[in-house]
């Protein structure tokens, strides 16, 4: 699409906004429905789109995105009406008679911009979250997942008219189309760079954005951890996808007295987990592209491989592989890694990790093993990252019921559920004053003593 004709379609999507059909809730949570139904027919269709992309199984498809999808959508169903209503606030005693409230309002038109990682649940995620909000939308996918990005224009293109919502497909060449035009809004989802750049423009026009990045989570285990479960649970986080999500523990800090019992858990978790040969798991999924295939072999460290390492360059994958006696110079620790390499680090002074991590880039995710409580708490109130768990990895962003997003240099900004209808939505703070009554206090001249002592009164 050029940039005349994206240009085009922003402007029949202003006309149609400022119509607005768009604002009635019930209009709103009547797309959402025609969305989960056309979803629900097309499951078949994506989960195929997804395995010929990223060799994604129907069950990780599933999992991971369709169901995730409808489970957003069908919670924004049920809560629209009541996320749509005014909320009335304190007034204070100064603004007698009035009543204070803040009324959500729809941006207007949005852009919303996905990655290829998880093509299919990070577009039509947020897509649900602005339709719930009042929105129009401009949709975005990536050009690397291509099957996707067609399975989700038919889907948009059954459920909606283009002037509300709309799928704008191509390369970089549509992206720079997409960012030099106006919009009320922009939901970004991408690498840290990128992220620079949709803000850059976003400033030009003093567009509010939600950027969703990523960055280097660290997994820490200590030696107070359940080793066994750790590893279980670490390494289906660690190489769900392939190692291709942004919430992925990007690197292992574990504690030296436990790392060789953690390690051999590990290797037996991937056996469990992939087989023998995960290279042969038709479940296993591949890298993207060449690109990207290429740049993760070059960050294996072969003399520090422990286990996998194994390559398949005519299908672009890679074994689950772990690396150990990793260090910060390292070229695996120098960015993030986003496939499935686990490098593991280890650490004697718990108190000393903790002061290395202030001093690191803010990650999306930080997790953390233990039963230590102090541990612990030191993590939650001591440093900054977007979210995480303890004693688990990954699944802090799959409820609706909690916001999911970074901080610094891993994003601004939160979605899912309420969060999501909040991101999509500026609050108008309204106060609706009374005529009954007129207090004249706040008039000049400033001369009468009574209404300067009721002024000291209210306003201390």
């Amino acid at each position: 699409m050029t940039s005349q004709e994206i240009q085009a379609l922003l402007e029949r999507q202003r006309k149609y906004y400022k119509t607005g059909i768009t604002i009635p809730v019930n209009f709103r949570i009547r797309q959402l429905k025609k969305l989960y139904d056309t979803v629900k027919k097309y499951e078949k269709e994506i989960n195929e789109a997804l395995k010929k992309d990223l060799g994604k199984s129907h069950y990780e498809g599933f999992m991971c995105e369709c169901g995730l999808v409808l489970s957003e959508i069908s919670y924004m169903i049920r809560h629209t009406k009541r996320f749509s209503k005014r909320k009335t606030v304190y007034t204070p005693l100064a603004q007698f008679a009035s009543h204070s409230y803040k009324q959500p309002v729809p941006y207007g038109n949005t852009l919303i911009m996905s990655p290829w990682n998880y093509p299919f649940l990070l577009a039509i995620d947020p897509l649900a979250d602005c339709i719930a909000a009042g929105n129009t939308a401009i949709l975005k996918p990536s050009a690397y997942s291509p099957a996707t990005s067609k399975i989700i224009e038919k889907i948009i293109t059954e459920c909606f008219e283009p002037e509300y919502v709309a799928v704008v497909t191509g390369g970089r060449e549509e992206n720079s189309a997409l960012l030099e035009q106006k919009f009320d809004f922009v939901f970004f989802t991408g690498s840290n760079a990128v992220g620079k750049e949709v803000l850059r423009h976003t400033a030009e026009h003093l567009t509010p954005a939600v950027l969703e990045l990523g960055g280097k989570s660290p997994c820490i285990v200590d030696a107070s951890a359940d080793i066994k479960l750790s590893a279980k649970r670490i390494v289906f986080g660690k190489y769900l996808n392939c190692g291709q999500t942004c919430v992925a523990p990007d690197y292992i800090l574990c504690e030296k007295s436990v790392k060789d019992k953690f390690l051999n858990e590990v290797k037996e978790q991937i056996t469990l987990q992939y087989g023998n040969n995960p290279l042969e798991n038709k479940d296993y999924g591949k890298i993207i592209n060449e690109k990207h295939f290429r740049r993760l072999c070059n960050l294996i460290k072969k003399e520090k491989v422990v286990f996998g390492g194994q390559i398949k360059e005519e299908t672009y994958q890679i074994s689950p592989t772990v690396m150990d006696n990793v260090t910060y110079d390292d070229a695996v620790m120098g960015e993030e890694i986003f496939g499935p390499i686990m490098p593991i680090l280890t650490f004697d002074d718990f108190n000393n990790i903790i002061e290395i991590l202030k001093d690191r880039d803010k990650p999306l995710a930080l997790y953390i093993f233990s039963s230590n409580k102090k541990h612990i708490k030191q993590v939650l109130t001591e440093l900054s990252y977007g979210g995480g768990c303890i004693n688990d990895v990954v699944i802090h962003l799959a409820t609706s019921n909690m916001g999911f997003g970074g901080v610094g240099e891993s994003g601004m900004g939160t979605y899912h559920g309420k969060d999501g209808f909040d991101a999509f939505s500026h609050y108008k703070s309204i106060v609706d004053k009374k005529t009954w009554i007129d207090l004249g206090m706040r008039y000049q001249p400033y001369k009468n003593k009574l209404y300067e002592k009721l002024l000291h009164m209210f306003l201390k």
